[in-house]
């Protein structure tokens, strides 16, 4: 009876025993070819216009790094187009997440199928980022305009569209750069609140994603893993990727 007894127990035992659960890790870095779907915070009014961008004020376009909402949305921004990740398109479809492209001419010339297909098929939209990428704090005004103005002409040409949103390229910029960021038809510059990079999410504040945030990742070799650690980082935080330009029409 004792060993019978024993048995038993064994047995209770090893079936209340909870199966081993993944580490946190994994469930913050998905497998990089496959994005999770992003949580549904909140209802979402898609295509209609929630928020007016700041006003030009003397002469000059205003400059917004987050998005005042009391929503639980968050904002996702690609700069340049250096590396035309094949993923992309794919992985943006499923993860409904809508974000704004801030090309370069420079990367887009030879690879405007590739852009073109993101922007009619996944929700994405168009944005300048200059022709070639410079550091246009201090530089004359002539040459701002150029490079803002000129990015702006080429788009319209190649994708039937000329975008108004404008991020000065590595975040810098003057009072000559909002100038002639007005001056080209832009409406507002956009800076971000936290970045994506390897495969992490930095923030300027605090340690998690706050609703509002505008968050800057690159099309780089790691886009598919620096876009998965987004959207899984959106849905630990309870935030939903919305499109940004509906807050700044």
């Amino acid at each position: 009876m004792g060993c019978a007894l024993v048995a038993v127990l064994s047995l209770l035992v090893s079936c209340s025993t909870p199966e081993p659960q993944p580490p946190d890790s994994a469930q913050r870095n998905p497998a990089p070819g496959a994005a999770p779907a992003p949580v549904n915070a909140a209802p979402y009014p898609f295509g209609q216009v929630q928020q007016k961008a700041p006003p030009i004020a003397d002469g000059k376009v205003p400059v917004v790094r987050t998005i005042k909402t009391d929503k639980p949305y968050v904002f996702i921004t690609m700069d340049d187009g250096a590396v035309p990740d094949p993923q992309a398109q794919h992985l943006i479809q499923q993860s409904g997440a809508h974000p704004v492209l801030f090309l370069n001419q420079k990367y887009v010339k030879g690879h405007e199928p590739y852009f073109k297909g993101l922007l009619d098929s996944s929700g994405a939209s168009l944005a300048n980022h200059t022709v070639s990428h410079p550091n246009l704090k201090g530089k004359p005004y002539d040459l701002q305009h150029k490079e803002i103005c000129d990015n702006a002409d080429d788009f319209a040409r190649e994708f039937g569209q000329r975008p108004t949103l404008f991020r000065p390229p590595f975040g810098n910029y003057d009072a000559t750069t909002l100038k002639a960021a007005a001056d080209c038809g832009m409406r507002v510059a956009v800076l971000w609140t936290a970045a994506v990079n390897d495969g992490v999410v930095q923030f300027q504040v605090g340690d998690k994603l706050r609703p509002g945030d505008i968050v800057l990742m690159h099309f780089r070799k790691t886009f598919a893993e620096d876009f998965n650690a987004f959207i899984a980082q959106a849905k630990k935080d309870g935030l939903t990727p919305v499109p940004l330009p509906d807050f700044l029409g």
